[in-house]
């Protein structure tokens, strides 16, 4: 197991370049731990990006369009993107004031374990809310994070060659009209709920949030040490991955 965790705010990110970021962070991961040859100055770490996503909605492999409570042409006139995308769960949207995290980590040194590492994700957000004073609690059968019986974190992971990736979204101070657009998560008649509606002017920052989420996961997980790391840093390696990638699929394989 790693004890490093290396998280990086990316800024703003279209919401497919944060689906290749990750991609290619798997790759490098799973690469690594299968004896591949390490890149020159890639440091040996599991990894947690942060997003800003413009306004997206992502339906993930247990949803469909009837989670939608708008048709296409009104999504479009708002100028909001919809992902059918490989995670677990249904539908959820992404935007500004919304802290997504996509921790990709190694589930191979973790025993393949998929049930313990989401309720590790689970137990990391409770962990910091809880530390910004905000009673929370999971609800049976239900994978997320809930506050007065207001959902307000949701949780879906796609996992590759045993790494893991996606992740989490925390409403910190979204404007949360933007779920009537959905029946989040797909469930039917439940409130989406933020750190700002709990908390009023003592809600955190975006950047504290992000800084206290990254600490209470790598201390969930079993890290030593958060590295951070430049967004500039992650683009460029993630280039580097790319092209070694496509190299290896030209070579000529023999007959």
């Amino acid at each position: 197991m790693s004890d490093l965790l290396c998280a990086c705010h990316l800024g703003p990110t279209p919401y497919r370049e944060g689906l290749a970021l990750q991609e290619a962070l798997v790759r490098l991961r799973a690469g690594v731990r299968d004896g591949a040859p390490p890149l020159a100055d890639a440091p040996a770490c599991d990894w947690l990006l942060f997003p800003d996503h413009p306004p997206v909605l992502t339906v993930g492999r247990g949803g469909s369009e009837e989670s939608l409570r708008v048709d296409r042409a009104t999504l479009e006139r708002l100028g909001i993107e919809l992902f059918e995308v490989a995670r677990g769960g249904d539908v959820t949207w992404h935007g500004p004031g919304q802290l997504v995290g996509y921790p990709i980590v190694d589930l191979d040194r973790r025993g393949r374990d998929l049930h313990r590492f989401l309720r590790d994700l689970e137990e990391a957000l409770m962990l910091a809310l809880e530390g910004w004073g905000i009673p929370v609690q999971r609800v049976p059968g239900r994978t997320g994070v809930w506050a007065g019986g207001e959902k307000i974190a949701s949780i879906g992971i796609a996992v590759r060659r045993w790494v893991s990736y996606h992740g989490f979204a925390l409403n910190v101070l979204p404007d949360l009209a933007f779920f009537e657009l959905i029946h989040p998560c797909g469930l039917r008649g439940i409130h989406m709920t933020s750190v700002a509606a709990r908390r009023g002017t003592a809600a955190p920052s975006l950047d504290e949030a992000r800084r206290k989420v990254a600490a209470t996961l790598a201390g969930r997980l079993g890290h030593r040490e958060v590295r951070w790391v430049q967004a500039d840093e992650v683009r460029s390696l993630a280039a580097r991955i790319e092209t070694i990638t496509a190299a290896r699929t030209l070579e000529p394989h023999a007959a």
